[in-house]
C-alpha cells in the first residue's frame, strides 16, 4: 500500500499517544473417509490480545471475540469438492470454481473464520506439482492436467473473503480401494507416479486381492519421508496458504487380522529398536517434528496443525490417557498424538471427537474434552475440536444424533474449558446440509457474531499502527468507512493483511470493554491493493446514529491499537 508521506517514527508518536489514552458414533478403528518444531524469528512482537483491555471485562461467552471457525472441505473421492471430477467440458472449470464459491460464501453466512481444503488426497496434487501427478478427483483421469492452477485459485477466493486457508494434506495414503481406485495395483496409478517408479516405496493394506485394499507409502523408509515432505513443502513454497494441515491417517487402520507388511523395512531401518511399535511411532514423530521444522524454515508464520483420532490411549493403558475404552490411536495408527503436543512440535491439535455427550463409556465427548483440554495445559499448543456434523440427523449412528441439540451442547460444554480455542465441523456439504436444523441452531447460539481467529503470539510478527479513518457517509446501500493505514509494513511495524470493524450505537464515547468481545464486532475484511481502504455496512439503519472504529489484523490475526472513531 501507498504509505503516508510522514516518517514512520513520526506517525508512532502522533497516532499511538493519543491513542493510547483513548482504548482501554462409535469409537471403532474404522473412521470415517475423510481422514481428516516450533521456532520463532528474532525481532519485533506483535501485540495480539487486541486494542482493549480484556482484563476486568464482562464478557459475553456466546460471543468470543476469538474462535477458530471452519469446515473441512474433502476432495477425496469427491466428498465436498468438486462435487463430481468430470462434469462436462468446457463448463467444467467454471462449475468447479462456482461450487467452490458457494462453500465459501456458506462459510462467511455462518460467520466462520477459516477453510480446510484437502490438496493432496491420494498422494497426488490439486496443484501443478513437480513431484506428484494431478489428482484424479478434478477429472476423473489420474494425472490429467485440467487446464487450470485449483490451489491458487481456493487460496485466492479464500482470501477475498478474509478466510484463513489450512491446506490439508494426507501424508501416506496412495490410493483407494478399488473398483473406483487404483486399490492395491501399482499399474492403475497415473503414469510416472513415484510410487510406479519406486515399487519398494509401497506397501498393500490390506493384501492384495482382500476386499478394501489400497496403496500405501511405507511411513519406515526414510527416502518416503523426506518425498513426502518434499511433496507438502513445494505447495508452502508457491502459495499464500496459512496452515499446513494433516488428517488422522498414518499408519493404515487394522483391517481384520491382517499385519502391516513391513517386515523387510523394519530389519532394514530399525534404527536400533528392539520394539516395532515404539519403531512405528518414531517413524510418525519424525514426520511430524521434521515436516513442523521446514515449514518454519521455509515460512515462520504458517501454523502446522493435525486432526487425530479422538483417542490417545485410554487410561486402563495408560494412567496419563482418557476415560474411555475405545480404539487408541497410540496403538491401533502409531500416532503419539499427545507427544506432539507436549512437545509443541505442530501449533495446533483438532482432535475428531465425533462421539456424543452421555453414558457412552467407550468416548463419551464430555469425558474426552477435558482431556484434551489437559493435554494442551501448559503449552503452547492451540486446542480446536473436531465435531461430526455428518452424525447429525443420520439415523445410522443412533437415537442420540437425532436430537438437534447435540452438536450445540457439544459447544456450549467447550465453554466450561479455556483450552478449548475453536472447531472445524465435518465437512462442508453436512454443514450444508443442515439436517434437523442443527447447523442453523449451533450457528445462532454460538456463531451468531464474527470472530477473530485466536492469535499465535509464539509465531514472529511485527507491531501494527492504528487505521487513520478518513469518512463515513451515508449512501444508497449503508455506510461507507474509508481508512488509511499508517507505515504499512515499513521499518518495524508489519503489514496489514484485513481489518476489524466495530460499531457502536450512539455518538458518544465508546467503552473500552466494547472490544473485548465480538458484541459490536460486525465484520473482517481483507486488505485490497492501494492507500485507502474501503467497506459499505448494509446493516446500518439509515435514521440511526453510530460510531465505527477499526483495527488492523496482520496474516496472523494480531491486532492493532484501535483507530480514533468515526461518528455519523
Amino acid at each position: 500500500m501507498t504509505l503516508f508521506r510522514l516518517p514512520a517514527a513520526a506517525l508512532a508518536v502522533a497516532l499511538l499517544g493519543p491513542l493510547a489514552a483513548a482504548t482501554p458414533a462409535t469409537a471403532t478403528t474404522t473412521p470415517p473417509t475423510h481422514r481428516p518444531p516450533l521456532n520463532t524469528a528474532a525481532g519485533p512482537t506483535a501485540t495480539s490480545a487486541g486494542p482493549g483491555p480484556a482484563a476486568g471485562c464482562d464478557t459475553d461467552p456466546a460471543t468470543p471475540k476469538r474462535q477458530f471457525r471452519a469446515m473441512w472441505i474433502s476432495s477425496v473421492v469427491n466428498i465436498d469438492w468438486p462435487s463430481a471430477a468430470s462434469l462436462t467440458a468446457p463448463d467444467r472449470i467454471a462449475a468447479q470454481q462456482a461450487e467452490y464459491r458457494a462453500l465459501l460464501d456458506l462459510a462467511q453466512r455462518r460467520h466462520h473464520n477459516a477453510v480446510v481444503v484437502q490438496v493432496r488426497p491420494t498422494a497426488d496434487a490439486l496443484w501443478p506439482s513437480p513431484h506428484e501427478p494431478w489428482s484424479e478427483y478434478l477429472t476423473g483421469v489420474r494425472g490429467q492436467d485440467p487446464g487450470w492452477d485449483p490451489l491458487g485459485f481456493l487460496v485466492a477466493e479464500a482470501h477475498r473473503r478474509n478466510l484463513e486457508f489450512h491446506a490439508w494434506f494426507n501424508p501416506y495414503r496412495v490410493s483407494m480401494p478399488a473398483p473406483g481406485g487404483a486399490g492395491a495395483d501399482l499399474d492403475r496409478l497415473a503414469p510416472g507416479h513415484p510410487a510406479r517408479r519406486q515399487p519398494e516405496w509401497t506397501f498393500a493394506y490390506p493384501p492384495a486381492g482382500v476386499a478394501g485394499s489400497r496403496l500405501y507409502y511405507d511411513p519406515g523408509v526414510p527416502e518416503v519421508r523426506a518425498f513426502v515432505q518434499t511433496a507438502i513443502l513445494d505447495a508452502v513454497r508457491r502459495y499464500d496458504i496459512d496452515g499446513v494441515h494433516f488428517d488422522d491417517y498414518f499408519y493404515p487402520y487394522p483391517s481384520g487380522t491382517h499385519e502391516v507388511p513391513d517386515d523387510a523395512t523394519f530389519a532394514r531401518y530399525h534404527r536400533g529398536f528392539t520394539d516395532r511399535a515404539d519403531w512405528r511411532r518414531d517413524n510418525v514423530d519424525l514426520l511430524i517434528q521434521e515436516t513442523g521444522t521446514r515449514i518454519k524454515a521455509v515460512k515462520p508464520w504458517v501454523k502446522f496443525g493435525v486432526s487425530p483420532f479422538g483417542i490417545w490411549r485410554n487410561a486402563s493403558a495408560d494412567p496419563l490417557g482418557s476415560d474411555t475404552t475405545g480404539s487408541q490411536s497410540y496403538d491401533i495408527v502409531s500416532a503419539d498424538s499427545r507427544r506432539w503436543v507436549r512437545q509443541e512440535w505442530i501449533d495446533y491439535v483438532v482432535p475428531q471427537l465425533y462421539w456424543y455427550i452421555g453414558q457412552y463409556p467407550a468416548a463419551d465427548y464430555a469425558r474426552l474434552v477435558p482431556w484434551w483440554a489437559g493435554t494442551v495445559r501448559g503449552t503452547r499448543v492451540h486446542l480446536y475440536v473436531g465435531q461430526a456434523d455428518y452424525k447429525s440427523g443420520d439415523p445410522a449412528y443412533g437415537p442420540d444424533w437425532q436430537d438437534p441439540r447435540e452438536l450445540s451442547d457439544h459447544l456450549t460444554l467447550n465453554r466450561a474449558y479455556p483450552e478449548v480455542l475453536g472447531n472445524i465441523h465435518f465437512s462442508a456439504v453436512q454443514v450444508r446440509a443442515n439436517r434437523l436444523g442443527a447447523t442453523d441452531l449451533y450457528a445462532a447460539e454460538h456463531y451468531s457474531r464474527p470472530a477473530l481467529v485466536p492469535a499465535m503470539p509464539h509465531l514472529p510478527a511485527r507491531p501494527l499502527l492504528a487505521p487513520v479513518l478518513s469518512g463515513a457517509t451515508r449512501q444508497a446501500d449503508g455506510v461507507r468507512l474509508t481508512w488509511r493505514q499508517p507505515a504499512d509494513g515499513v521499518g518495524p511495524f508489519g503489514t496489514a493483511t484485513g481489518y476489524a470493524i466495530y460499531r457502536f450505537d450512539g455518538a458518544g464515547p465508546t467503552d473500552p470493554c466494547g472490544l473485548a468481545d465480538a458484541a459490536h464486532l460486525v465484520d473482517t475484511v481483507r486488505a485490497a491493493p492501494g492507500a485507502t481502504q474501503s467497506w459499505v455496512d448494509p446493516t446500518a439503519a439509515p435514521d440511526r446514529r453510530y460510531t465505527y472504529r477499526v483495527t488492523a489484523l496482520d496474516r496472523l490475526a494480531n491486532e492493532s491499537p484501535v483507530s480514533p472513531p468515526r461518528r455519523l
